[in-house]
């Protein structure tokens, strides 16, 4: 049986999450329509766009995504802590960036209106900030956001109304380091595993290619979530960026080559540090959607995930011991 969304999401236990979304029709969500011919390219720029823009008013990170022909991937950090800094003031500007709001709220972001409103109404402003603040920190509003828009897009297009996705988003728990990052490559490596492109940095609409272009100038994307370029900041991801992008190259040949090949100098530190086997390495990237439920992680942080919501069967584990360890 399905579990409920707020059982899937729970901060306590991790702020990482891959989401992922699928088009109920038989037209492609993007790409080349083989039956009619028409193509659905642009819309991969929709979503990339709108994907990318609720960054800025929500706060919550992209760490990886690829948009295929009839699903996205999204791999996605909350930052709750930074959310709770925001003043009243800047959670409603946020929240107007993509939804209306109410009319006091309206009145509220004037200073000249503010000075006006009564005691009452301020304290019912004050309580849709915190209920907006709540929201800009929910994954469940984000994909929201993203597919009620673009499926709105796409019917006005096709001149036809109804459903668009074939049900809310799947979404996965990345409770630890392993599961992170295994899933990053997973995400990042879809376009080649489809043969969609050769290289990651011919993966259009994809993360990896927005990194690889930022690399090249000695930046980082200012969209997506940075890699450790200091070495141990909590607010980064686990690993260097050049770490990671060798690892992809590693793991996107062996992918395409069907063997494991050698592992560079520079990613056997990584999947040493991590205690992931190269082998099991390779399985995870190839399928990590399947190979795990609503939560993925080691076997231990599985166990603690569930002692949150006194659940007695832990769904994954086999999988979490033999591949993880």
């Amino acid at each position: 049986m399905p579990r409920a969304r707020k059982h899937q999401v729970s901060l306590q236990d991790t702020p990482y999450y891959h989401c992922i979304s699928r088009c109920v029709r038989r037209s492609f969500l993007c790409g080349i329509d083989s039956y009619s011919g028409k193509s659905y390219e642009h819309r991969r720029d929709w979503i990339e766009q709108r994907l990318l823009a609720l960054t800025d008013t929500f706060a919550i990170e992209i760490c990886a995504y690829a948009i295929m022909s009839n699903h996205t991937h999204v791999v996605l950090h909350v930052d709750a802590t930074r959310a709770q800094q925001w003043d009243a003031e800047a959670v409603l500007n946020r929240w107007h960036q993509m939804f209306a709001g109410t009319r006091l709220t309206q009145l509220y972001c004037v200073e000249e209106e503010r000075e006006n409103l009564s005691s009452g109404e301020l304290h019912q402003v004050e309580r849709l900030v915190e209920l907006y603040r709540q929201r800009l920190t929910d994954i469940s509003w984000f994909m929201r956001s993203l597919n009620e828009y673009i499926a709105r897009q796409a019917n006005k297009e096709d001149g036809c109304t109804g459903r668009f996705w074939e049900g809310r988003f799947k979404s996965q728990a990345l409770l630890d380091e392993q599961a992170l990052l295994s899933c990053m490559a997973y995400v990042d490596l879809n376009p080649i595993r489809a043969q969609m492109a050769k290289t990651p940095e011919e993966s259009q609409y994809t993360s990896i290619r927005q990194r690889i272009k930022a690399a090249i100038k000695g930046t980082q994307p200012t969209k997506l979530k940075s890699f450790d370029s200091n070495q141990g900041e909590p607010e980064q991801l686990p690993c260097h960026l050049n770490q990671y992008l060798e690892l992809i190259e590693f793991t996107g040949r062996a992918i395409r080559d069907d063997k494991a090949g050698h592992i560079p100098s520079s990613c056997d530190a990584l999947l040493t540090r991590l205690r992931i086997d190269v082998e099991n390495w390779l399985e995870l990237t190839q399928g990590f959607e399947y190979q795990f439920s609503g939560l993925a992680g080691r076997l231990t942080a599985l166990k603690c995930c569930r002692q949150h919501d006194n659940s007695q069967r832990i769904r994954g584990s086999g999988n979490a011991k033999r591949l993880f360890g």
